[in-house]
C-alpha cells in the first residue's frame, strides 16, 4: 500500500503579496495531489474562527474535510485540518488539547484505506521549545494509548528548525522525522519547520519540498510531501 501524505501551513490564505486569496491554496493543493493532507492555520483566529477554505469551494475538489471543527463556522481546530481523498473512509475524528500558553492544537482521524486502519494526527506547535517538548510528549502518550493500534503519521508546522535537536528528540527511537526539507519562507527557505513523522511500520519511498510558482506565493510557508508504503501490507 502507498499513499501519499502532505503537510501545508496556509497562513489563512494570505499569500507573501498580503492578499487574502484562498482559491491560490486550491490550486498548490491539486499541484501537490496528496492522498491525505494535514493543514494548519485554516481558521481565522478571532470572532467566529471561520474558516479561510470554504466547504464549498471543498465540494470541488477531491477531498473532503475531516470533521475535527468544535465551531460551526470552522474547518479545524485551532487551526488544524486534516482532508482526505474522498475514497477513503472516515471511522473517527478528535479534536486534541494540547499543554500551551498559546492557541494550540491537535487533531486525529482514524482513516482506512483498502482494508488497513491507519492514524493521522496534524498539528501546529509552539513558538517554545519547552511548550513543544510537552506537545510532543502529549501527543505521543495519545498515539500509545489509541485503540487499536495501527501505522500512524504525524504532520504539521513544528515551529522547530533541526532534525534531532530540542523537542524533536522525544521521538527517538521508535518513530522516523523525515527530512523533506527547507519549508519557510517560501520565497526562499531556510527553515525546516514543517514535518512529516511516522512509525515504524512505514517505509519512505519519496519526501521533499512541493516548490512552484504558486507556491512561493500562495502562503508563507511551502508544503512538505512524502510518498509512504506499508510493505508488509
Amino acid at each position: 500500500m502507498r499513499l501519499t501524505f502532505a503537510s501545508y501551513n496556509i497562513h489563512k490564505a494570505v499569500g507573501t503579496d498580503r492578499r487574502r486569496d484562498a482559491d491560490r491554496i486550491l490550486t498548490v493543493l491539486r499541484e501537490v495531489d496528496a492522498d491525505i493532507i494535514a493543514l494548519q492555520e485554516v481558521d481565522l483566529r478571532i470572532g467566529q474562527r471561520a474558516t479561510v477554505l470554504s466547504r464549498a469551494a471543498l465540494d470541488d475538489t477531491p477531498w473532503r474535510a475531516v470533521a475535527v471543527a468544535k465551531r460551526p463556522r470552522s474547518l479545524g481546530w485551532h487551526g488544524n485540518a486534516i482532508l482526505v481523498r474522498r475514497s477513503i473512509k472516515v471511522h473517527d475524528s478528535h479534536a486534541l488539547e494540547l499543554p500551551t500558553l498559546e492557541p494550540r492544537g491537535a487533531v486525529r482521524a482514524e482513516i482506512e484505506h483498502g482494508g488497513q486502519r491507519i492514524r493521522i494526527i496534524g498539528t501546529h506547535l509552539d513558538l517554545s521549545g519547552l511548550r513543544r517538548r510537552d506537545q510532543i510528549r502529549a501527543i505521543l502518550t495519545e498515539c500509545r494509548t489509541c485503540n487499536p493500534p495501527c501505522p500512524t503519521v504525524l504532520m504539521g508546522d513544528f515551529n522547530q528548525w533541526g532534525n534531532r535537536t530540542g523537542a524533536m528528540r522525544e521521538f527517538a527511537p521508535e518513530w522516523h522525522v523525515l527530512d523533506t526539507g527547507r519549508s519557510f519562507p517560501s520565497r526562499q527557505p531556510i527553515a525546516r519547520l514543517d514535518r512529516i513523522v511516522h512509525s515504524a511500520e512505514w517505509g519512505c519511498l519519496e519526501q521533499g519540498v512541493h516548490h512552484s510558482a504558486m507556491a512561493a506565493q500562495a502562503s508563507d510557508h511551502l508544503p512538505v510531501y512524502a510518498e509512504l508504503e506499508l510493505p508488509n501490507f
